[in-house]
This record gives structure tokens, C-alpha cells and sequence, in this order.
């Protein structure tokens, strides 16, 4: 079964003092030991790195060690689908269209990296904000 991962997942699930990492981690464990096959926007990769490298938390994770975290953890295990640029401004104008803005755009790109890769299960911890982008996604939209 195809699944993709937003980057609210990954981040539950890495960071255990996350409140959501109790949910998230056994997802991602599942992930990790191929009991599906696990999509990831490449898009997710910046955003993860950016997050995991800004979270404050102490210890702080360091640039390094945010690399390393998306690198073993995502970049060698998920089939990692990226966007053309006609796919891009679709979603722009989409959204233009729908009247949102802001941040919800990156949800927006990982709704269509799903529909791109007809993976049967979204996870994210922003459904909203996917239902918003992505009236459609309907049962494949799910929260832990």
C-alpha cells in the first residue's frame, strides 16, 4: 500500500518529546520496516531539515545531525516524488482560486505529490488543512 508522509508526521515521529510521538512513531516504524511503501514530497525534504534545524528543544539539534536525521531516515527509504514546474503553478493558481495563502500552499504540494503518485493513504497531523486543499482526498486522508 502506498502512503505518504507530510512533514508533521516525520517530525512526531523523530522527535520523542513530540505530543504527538506516541501516535506517529508506530507508523513511521512500520514504514521503516517496509510494511508499506512510504511516499515522501521532496519538497518534505527542505521543510523537514528546516524544522528538525530550528526546533527549540535542548539539546538543539545541530544542522549536522538534522541532515543525517533526513537523510537515514527519509532519504533511503522513501520513494521520493517531486513536482514539475506545470504541476507547481497548477497548485498556485488552485489555490488562488480557492482564495488561501500562506503556509497552506506547502499542503497543497504534498496533496498533489499524492494525487502524482495515487498513494492510497495520506498521514498528516494538519487534516484540515488537507481537506481545505483537497476537498476530494476524502478516505485517503488520514491522523494517527
Amino acid at each position: 500500500m502506498r502512503t505518504l508522509f507530510d512533514t508533521s508526521i516525520i517530525v512526531a515521529a523523530l522527535i520523542e518529546s513530540h505530543p504527538m510521538h506516541e501516535r506517529a512513531f508506530p507508523w513511521f516504524k512500520q514504514a521503516k520496516t517496509k510494511e508499506f511503501d512510504l511516499v515522501v514530497a521532496s519538497h518534505t525534504l527542505a521543510e523537514l531539515y528546516a524544522v528538525l534545524s530550528a526546533l527549540p528543544i535542548k539539546p538543539r539539534i545541530s544542522p549536522a545531525v538534522a541532515w543525517r536525521l533526513v537523510h537515514e531516515n527519509i532519504e533511503t527509504m522513501a520513494d521520493i516524488v517531486s513536482l514539475s514546474p506545470a504541476e507547481y503553478s497548477s497548485t498556485i493558481k488552485h489555490m488562488s482560486e480557492l482564495g488561501l495563502s500562506g503556509g497552506i500552499i506547502y499542503d497543497a504540494l504534498i496533496a498533489k505529490v499524492a494525487q502524482k503518485s495515487r498513494v492510497e493513504r495520506l498521514f498528516t497531523l494538519n487534516i484540515e488543512h488537507f481537506r481545505l486543499v483537497w476537498p476530494g482526498g476524502g478516505k485517503i486522508l488520514n491522523t494517527p
